[in-house]
C-alpha cells in the first residue's frame, strides 16, 4: 500500500513540474500608456488601415471641425468627377455669411474660387466657406448633410451622424475616433488635399484692400516634421480634438484625439502617438494607388479586356526589425460585369497575405469606362476568332 502511495505522490509532483502556473502562462501585454489626457483616441496607419493604439475609438462624442473632413472628401469627390473645377467662382449666400465661429468672413454676393474656398475651410476652418461650397455642390445644405450621411454609411461608420457641414453643436451630431481615422484616410486617396492642410499660413483676397491672412489651426503642421494634416476642432462641448497625419520615410499615420483639455495637451497627445508610431513601426510599399493589377476579360463589350486597378495604395505594416514573410496576393473580380462598366466602379477585392495570415483587403477599380459593343462588332469579333481558328 505504502509502494502505492508514493508512486502517486511522485506522478503528483512530476504534474506540478510539467503544469505552468496560471498567473504565467495567462500574463497580460503591456497596456501602451499614450492619450492619457483625452477622452478618446486612436493611431491608425494608413494604407493598411491597421490599428496601432485604441482608447475609447468607438465612443460617440461631438467632432467639431473635423466634421469638415467630411465636408473636404465630398468636395474632392465632385472635383475629381469634374463637376466643380478648382477655378470655379462660388457666390456666398447671406447664410453662408451669417455663420459665426472660424471664418474667413465671406460677404453676402462675394464670388471666391473654389481653390480659395478649400484653403479658407483646410488651414483656417472658415464655417462660411464650408457652407457656401456644401451649398454650391448639392444645392441647399440640407442635401450636402445628406450626402455627408451617405457617404458615412458608404464607409461603414457606424458611430457617425452628421446635422451640418461646419461641426457647429447640434443636438444628435456625432461622430468617434475611429470613424473620424476612417474619414482621415478616406481625404487622403485625393492626395492634393495637404497641399492645402500642410500649409502652415497663406492669404486669401491677396490683391485686394481685403487681404486675409490664414494661419493653421494645426500647429504640429509646423512643429513636427511630417505633418501635412488634418483638421483640428474645438467646441465647449467637445473640448480639443485633433485628426493628424503624418509622412516619414513612406509611411503614412493618422493620429485622432477628442476630448483633450487644452490646445497644449491635445498636441502633446498627438505628438507621443506619432512618435510611438515611426519609432516602432514601418511599411513595405506593395501597390501605388490606380496601379494596374490585373486584367479581366468582358464578355460583349467594345474592349475585350480592362485593366482593373487599385483604388489606394496598399503597404504591408511591420515591427521595426521584423522581415516579411511570403507575401501573396489574390485579386477577385465579379463574375459576368453587367455593361456599362464605369470608370473607378468597384469590381472586386485584392487581398493581401503574409504568410498565411490575412493582412490587408481593398477594393478594387475598373481603370476606364467600357460600354456594350454593337452587334456589328461583336459580328466581325466572332468572324475575326472563326477565321483563326481556322
Amino acid at each position: 500500500m505504502k509502494g502505492v502511495i508514493s508512486g502517486l505522490l511522485s506522478i503528483c509532483l512530476l504534474a506540478s513540474f510539467a503544469i505552468p502556473k496560471a498567473d504565467a502562462a495567462e500574463k497580460p501585454k503591456e497596456k501602451i500608456k499614450l492619450a492619457e489626457q483625452s477622452h478618446s483616441a486612436i493611431l491608425m496607419e494608413q494604407d493598411s488601415g491597421s490599428v496601432l493604439f485604441d482608447k475609447n475609438s468607438h465612443e460617440k462624442l461631438p467632432p467639431a471641425s473635423m466634421t469638415k473632413i467630411m465636408t473636404m472628401i465630398l468636395i474632392m469627390e465632385a472635383i475629381d468627377k469634374g463637376k466643380i473645377s478648382w477655378n470655379d467662382k462660388i457666390r456666398v449666400s447671406e447664410y453662408a455669411a451669417s455663420m459665426g465661429g472660424s471664418q474667413i468672413f465671406l460677404e453676402p454676393g462675394e464670388e471666391m474660387r473654389v481653390e480659395d474656398m478649400v484653403k479658407g475651410i483646410a488651414i483656417g476652418s472658415a464655417n462660411d466657406a464650408s457652407v457656401a461650397m456644401a451649398e454650391h455642390i448639392a444645392g441647399s445644405v440640407d442635401s450636402f448633410v445628406n450626402r455627408m450621411n451617405d457617404k458615412a454609411k458608404e464607409l461603414g461608420l457606424n458611430d457617425t451622424f452628421f446635422k451640418n457641414p461646419t461641426g457647429l453643436p447640434a443636438a444628435g451630431h456625432y461622430s468617434s475616433a475611429h470613424d473620424m481615422a476612417i474619414m482621415g484616410k478616406e481625404l487622403l486617396k485625393h492626395e492634393e488635399v495637404t497641399k492645402f492642410t500642410g500649409l502652415y499660413e497663406d492669404y486669401l483676397r491677396e490683391e485686394t484692400e481685403k487681404k486675409f491672412w490664414l494661419v493653421n489651426t494645426n500647429r504640429l503642421v509646423k512643429f513636427y516634421p511630417g505633418v501635412d494634416g488634418l483638421k483640428t476642432g474645438f467646441t465647449n462641448e467637445a473640448k480639443y480634438c485633433l485628426t493628424a497625419t503624418a509622412n516619414k520615410n513612406g509611411m503614412r499615420v493618422i493620429a485622432v484625439v477628442m476630448g483633450a483639455p487644452s490646445p497644449k495637451d491635445r498636441n502633446a497627445q498627438v505628438t507621443s502617438m506619432l512618435d510611438y508610431a515611426f519609432t516602432q513601426f514601418s511599411t513595405k510599399k506593395l501597390y501605388a494607388r490606380h496601379e494596374i493589377v490585373k486584367e479581366v476579360k468582358v464578355q460583349k463589350a467594345e474592349k475585350s479586356k480592362l485593366p482593373v486597378v487599385t483604388s489606394e495604395h496598399i503597404s504591408l505594416l511591420l515591427k521595426k526589425g521584423e522581415t516579411a514573410k511570403k507575401v501573396k496576393t489574390e485579386v477577385n473580380v465579379e463574375k459576368d460585369l453587367k455593361l456599362p462598366v464605369k470608370k473607378g466602379q468597384q469590381i472586386g477585392s485584392l487581398k493581401i497575405y503574409n504568410g498565411n495570415k490575412l493582412i490587408t483587403e481593398s477594393p478594387v477599380l475598373a481603370s476606364e469606362t467600357v460600354k456594350k459593343a454593337s452587334w456589328w462588332k461583336l459580328f466581325k469579333r466572332t468572324a475575326g476568332q472563326m477565321s483563326k481558328s481556322s
